[in-house]
């Protein structure tokens, strides 16, 4: 049975203080938004369609960059007048023609919320025995959410919201909604319209769905979620922090299980679509962010912040910050290395401390040690990049490349101009501008001649 999933992500978010739609914060470097829309994906659902609103090309085009090329088909509906809540289903359904079927309706600011949680929780109205659900928690601190008041026969009976809660209603009813709601999509489409704004904000609110649903005989029931931060939502920093502090745990429990070692979990951050193989050894102030996949053995940090990038085994990744590269098998990188996009390390390569790498090809077993700048650059197997070195590979205008050769050895403080072709088995002498082609197997050297001024330090001191 095909199951639609309506994610909102119209509202404003106040509370955030922000120029920025609230869905659009990051969790471990993923916008929420896309948390839920992950977890619905996952959960099976057919049909994900976003309710926009407010700041709505912004999540329109982080919608598109996200899913770009992926087998997410994601349609999104804006609602142009934010009326509440079942205003903004109605506006879904009005576009999407979504009349049968299970229809969950998530909140876009959930994004501890699981796969198996929403696969569940669809499965309550897929017989048609139940016309809805109301997904359901126990936080520790109750305060603030509408409770749930039950029939003998465990039925809803109504929602109470927080403000109309009389003080027994307040300490016994510990059954609070999380605002998500399972609905048979017939029962859905037959009965929205049925929702009035006849109250203090003249809003449409879904929760009202439940006493119209119950009028017309249908049941509603509750789905308990056992995990209460399932049910969380981000209404402010503070609470963006603390749901990001519960996804890194979480995330940081289940790869120490599968063979992690963390020394200290609390201060390494790793993405939701991040991978480590066995054995690896993260260290503190550690970040990696979205799809990174980091192979065995390896030693990630401390200070180190990879952005899409794949590390193969055995590497050593130290005080590293690389974005889109890639590293092969027992390649070291730092201390205070960057890899730039483009960066691609073959095995047993090196990139050392202050090192500058872009778009370039660093050979197998190749080594750039220290101090150096690598742009547009490929280099050979076996070739060594001596202290200072620069390819010049910008003129101002136009990015020109290098090509180095095997077992070439670039002596210190080398300044190699693009478009320049370094062959193997070659090398450079220290303190060279390289402008031409150098052939297999030559010595480049590129010099002034050195000028030697007896007692110039003492005439200079006469004439102060």
């Amino acid at each position: 049975m095909d199951v639609s999933a309506i994610i909102m992500a119209a509202g404003e978010g106040t509370r955030m203080k922000s120029n920025h739609a609230k869905v659009s914060h990051k969790i471990l470097g993923k916008p929420m938004i896309c948390w839920v829309v992950d977890a619905a994906h996952a959960a099976g659902c057919d049909r994900i369609v976003v309710v926009i609103g407010s700041h709505a090309d912004e999540v329109r085009a982080l919608l598109d960059s996200a899913y770009a090329g992926s087998d997410v088909t994601i349609e999104c509906v804006e609602q142009t007048e934010r009326l509440g809540t079942a205003h903004a289903v109605r506006v879904a359904l009005d576009a999407t023609g979504i009349a049968a079927g299970p229809v969950v309706v998530l909140n876009g600011d959930l994004p501890l919320i699981s796969p198996n949680t929403i696969r569940s929780f669809a499965q309550t109205v897929a017989t048609g025995e139940q016309a809805a659900a109301v997904l359901t928690m126990t936080p520790t601190n109750p305060f603030g959410y509408g409770r749930i008041e039950l029939d003998a026969d465990g039925s809803v009976a109504r929602i109470v919201e927080q403000k109309d809660c009389t003080p027994e209603q307040d300490a016994n009813l510990l059954e609070c909604n999380a605002g998500c709601y399972a609905f048979d999509g017939a029962q859905l489409a037959a009965h929205i319209s049925e929702v009035t704004c006849d109250n203090a904000q003249s809003e449409y609110y879904l929760p009202d769905m439940i006493e119209i649903l119950k009028s017309a005989g249908q049941s509603v029931s509750i789905f308990h979620c056992d995990d209460y931060r399932e049910g969380l939502g981000v209404n402010s920093r503070a609470q963006l922090a603390e749901l990001t502090a519960i996804a890194r745990d979480r995330i940081n429990a289940r790869l120490m299980a599968e063979g992690v070692t963390f020394i200290d979990p609390a201060q390494a951050w790793i993405g939701p679509d991040a991978t480590i193989g066995r054995d690896t050894i993260v260290w503190p102030q550690t970040h990696l962010i979205g799809h990174c996949s980091v192979g065995e053995e390896c030693q990630l940090g401390p200070n180190t912040r990879l952005t899409d990038t794949r590390v193969g085994n055995g590497c050593v990744v130290d005080e590293t910050v690389a974005i889109e590269a890639v590293l092969e098998n027992n390649v070291d990188c730092g201390p205070r290395a960057y890899l730039r996009p483009g960066t691609h390390m073959l095995d047993g390569s090196k990139a050392g401390t202050h090192v500058e790498i872009k778009k370039s090809t660093i050979g197998e077993g190749s080594k750039v040690p220290h101090l150096s700048y690598i742009g547009d650059t490929t280099m050979g197997a076996g070739v060594n990049i001596g202290a200072g070195s620069i390819t010049c590979n910008y003129d101002g205008k136009n990015k020109h490349a290098t090509t180095i050769g095997d077992r070439t050895f670039i002596g210190s403080d080398t300044m190699m101009v693009a478009p320049v072709n370094i062959g193997s088995d070659a090398i450079t002498g220290a303190g060279g501008t390289i402008t031409k082609d150098v052939p297999d197997g030559a010595l480049a050297i590129e010099r002034t001649q050195q000028r030697i001024v007896e007692g110039y330090t003492e005439r200079k001191r006469a004439r102060l």
